[in-house]
C-alpha cells in the first residue's frame, strides 16, 4: 500500500488512509490524531496506475485531439499530437510527512493516480510557484529522472530555488515573467500574473506566482496557479478568449494559515467575465483542512449559467 497519512480509532480496529484508500487493521502501538473516521471522505481515482497509463496509451490514437486528465489538486496533463504536458503535478505524499504531528497535518482526502516515475512520457512540465503542491521535488525529481530530455518551464524569478529543490543546474529550467511567452513543439506558453494572496514580485519586478495560457491544438487554456482576483485581470485576460479556465475553488480563510485562492462564487464570476467556453474547477479534494464543496460549485455554476465540467483524479475530457 501507500504511505500512512492518518489513523483513527473505530471500535478495535484502526484505519489507515493511504495513497491507494482506507484500509482498516486492528489496533497496535499507533498514535491516533484528532479526527473521526466518520467525517474523512476519501476520493477515489476514476483511473489509476496501470488503468490511466492505458487511458493515456489509448488517448494517443487520436492525436489531433486535445485532451486533458486531472490529476489531482491543480495538477492536470495535457496531450496533443503525441506530445504530453504535466501542469503543476503533486504524485506523492511529501506534505503529508512533513507536516504529520502538527498543528496542521495535511491529510489526504484523494487517491493518487499515478506515481511519477511511471509517466515516461512527458515532454513539458510547469509549475506556476513554489509551494510544495505545485513545485513538489518527490514529484519532479523522478519524473526528471524518467524523461531525460524534459522541459520545466518556471516563473523566472524562482530559479535558484527551483534548481535547488529539484536538485538541478541554475539553467535547467526555462524562466518566464508575466507577458513573455515562450513557443515549445508548436505550444505556446504566455506567463500571467496571479495573486497569493499579493502580486508579489522580487527585487527585479519578475513574478513569483504565475499563471499560464497555454495555446495547444488551436485552443487556448488558462491555468491560474493559485490567485486570487486583482486589479487589472480581466483586462489581461479577456484579449486570449480562453478555451478552458482551470480555476482554484479552495477560497481564502485565514484560519488555515496557508496563503488562499479564488471561491466557488470568485471563480465563476471569473470565469463569466473572460467569457471562458469551458471551465474546470481544481484545487480541492486533496486534503482535509484546504478544500471546498464542489457540489457548491455546481450549483453556483448552474445558477449563473456557466458551461462547466466537474472532474474526478484520473478522469479525462477532450477539449
Amino acid at each position: 500500500m501507500g504511505l500512512m497519512v492518518i489513523e483513527a480509532k473505530e471500535d478495535e480496529c484502526v484505519t489507515k488512509v493511504t495513497l491507494n484508500g482506507p484500509i482498516k487493521i486492528r489496533k497496535a502501538n499507533f498514535q491516533c490524531f484528532q479526527c473521526s473516521f466518520d467525517d474523512m471522505r476519501w476520493v477515489p481515482a476514476k483511473y489509476k496506475n496501470e488503468a490511466f497509463l492505458r487511458e493515456v496509451s489509448l488517448a494517443n490514437q487520436r492525436a489531433e485531439e486535445v485532451r486533458l486528465w486531472w490529476l489531482g489538486q491543480s495538477g492536470f496533463l495535457l496531450q496533443w499530437n503525441l506530445i504530453h504536458i504535466l501542469i503543476d503535478p503533486y504524485l506523492s505524499d511529501s506534505l503529508t510527512k512533513k507536516y504529520q504531528g502538527t498543528e496542521k497535518p495535511h491529510i489526504r482526502m484523494c487517491e493518487r493516480v499515478i506515481a511519477p516515475e511511471k509517466l515516461t512520457f512527458v515532454d513539458i512540465v510547469t509549475s506556476s510557484h513554489n509551494h510544495t503542491d505545485h513545485l513538489d521535488a518527490e514529484t519532479l525529481i523522478p519524473l526528471i529522472n524518467a524523461n531525460p530530455g524534459i522541459t520545466l518551464i518556471i516563473p523566472e524569478a524562482n530559479r535558484e530555488f527551483v534548481s535547488q529543490r529539484i536538485h538541478q543546474p541554475a539553467d535547467f529550467p526555462i524562466g518566464l515573467n508575466d507577458n513573455q511567452c515562450i513557443d515549445i513543439m508548436g505550444i505556446r506558453f504566455t506567463g500571467v500574473p496571479a495573486a497569493h494572496n499579493e502580486l508579489e514580485r522580487d527585487d527585479l519586478g519578475r513574478c513569483r506566482y504565475m499563471g499560464y495560457v497555454i495555446e495547444i491544438g488551436g485552443k487556448k487554456i488558462y491555468h491560474s496557479g493559485d490567485t486570487l482576483l486583482f486589479d487589472g485581470m480581466l483586462e489581461l485576460l479577456a484579449p486570449f478568449e480562453v478555451d478552458l479556465a482551470l480555476l482554484p475553488i479552495n477560497g481564502n480563510d485565514p484560519t488555515r494559515g496557508v496563503a488562499g485562492n479564488l471561491n466557488i462564487e470568485e471563480a465563476v464570476w471569473l470565469a463569466k467575465s473572460i467569457s471562458a467556453k469551458l471551465t474546470i474547477p481544481c484545487h480541492y479534494d486533496m486534503f482535509t483542512f484546504n478544500t471546498a464543496d464542489v457540489s457548491a460549485f455546481k450549483t453556483t455554476a448552474d445558477q449563473n449559467g456557466l458551461n462547466y465540467v466537474v472532474l474526478t483524479p484520473g478522469e479525462s475530457l477532450a477539449i
